[in-house]
């Protein structure tokens, strides 16, 4: 997967197509990414009471992201500010993940 926690992507399908946001998780085995303000879905939690403080719980509703497939969102070049491919290359500055039209390294490559 070459996608990871706190890249930038760009929804690419859905109602919140065109939409960018950061990587809050990365789930590779499921191909599913949880990008912060996309996919955003309700739960109601009912109000109870924990054993022995007597402190009540919040009840509502809780609204929070939930997991994209890694299909439907594409990484942006923190440079060139486009979407892009990942190209994973080793060189003299070292191994990692290229942007794939301006060539810039898209995090600290390493030895």
């Amino acid at each position: 997967m070459d996608i990871k926690k706190g890249d930038t992507v760009e929804i690419l399908t859905g109602a919140d197509r065109g939409t960018r946001g950061v990587v809050l998780r990365a789930m590779p085995k499921e191909e599913r990414l949880v990008v912060e303000g996309v996919n955003l879905q309700k739960k109601h939690s009912r109000q109870t009471t924990q054993t022995g403080s007597g402190r009540a719980i919040k009840s509502g509703a809780v609204e929070f992201p939930a997991p994209v497939h890694i299909s439907n969102v594409m990484l942006v070049c923190p440079k060139c500010e486009k979407l892009t491919r990942v190209v994973r290359r080793s060189g003299e500055e070292g191994r990692g993940r290229f942007c794939k039209s301006c060539e810039n390294p898209l995090d600290a490559p390493r030895k």
